[in-house]
């Protein structure tokens, strides 16, 4: 039962007032602390919201200028690949020059030995350029067979050599760099077939 005694006791009411004011005074408090952490936490997004919008423009700036080095290397390796035999048509044209001379000998007949030595000396030159580029002629002839370096196009019976061993080079093999450019056309030797007695005379 409410002791309304105790409502007219200026003591009592005093106390509720100041209670009252307190009461008051925290809610009005919790609402400002309220309000400092919604404007921080409004701050904090925009702070994030910058941040995000310049971590996506140096992106884009970073995958811009990947894309330039990468149409930059693809056009180099254009070019490297075209004139990438540049340096092996340097290396021939004195051949050529050599050729020339070969052919500019007015009387053939009567200098054969010297179109036979120019013609040489512009073969042995040409290996020499060949060699340079990491050219190398296949070794072939008497040479046991070895199907990742000769290319076998005929057999011929042999007494001299041993059965697949090449005894014809028909047209020489090159490697480059250890890879086959072109097999070597050979001709293998196979075993001379056996006689019975008396079928020479027949």
């Amino acid at each position: 039962m409410r002791d309304k005694s105790n409502e007219d006791n200026p003591v009592f009411k005093e106390d509720v007032d100041a209670l009252a004011k307190e009461i008051a005074d925290a809610a009005s408090s919790e609402q400002k602390s309220d309000e400092k952490v919604m404007t921080i936490s409004v701050d904090e997004y925009e702070k994030l919201k910058t941040d995000l919008a310049a971590a996506n423009d140096r992106a884009l700036r970073a995958l811009a200028e990947l894309e330039n080095f990468r149409n930059r290397t693809n056009r180099l390796a254009r070019e490297e690949r075209k004139y990438a035999g540049v340096d092996l048509a340097r290396d021939l044209l004195p051949l050529w020059d050599n050729l020339g001379l070969a052919l500019s000998i007015q009387d053939p007949d009567k200098n054969a030995r010297a179109v036979v030595d120019g013609v040489k000396m512009v073969h042995d030159e040409f290996l020499k350029v060949l060699s340079k580029n990491g050219i190398e002629k296949i070794d072939a002839l008497h040479q046991p067979f070895d199907p990742n370096f000769h290319e076998s196009v005929a057999f011929v019976p042999s007494e001299e050599f041993p059965p697949n061993t090449v005894v014809v080079e028909l047209k020489a093999g090159f490697t480059m760099h250890d890879r086959v450019v072109r097999a070597a056309q050979v001709v293998l030797a196979s075993a001379v077939p056996k006689t019975e007695p008396g079928e020479e005379d027949v």
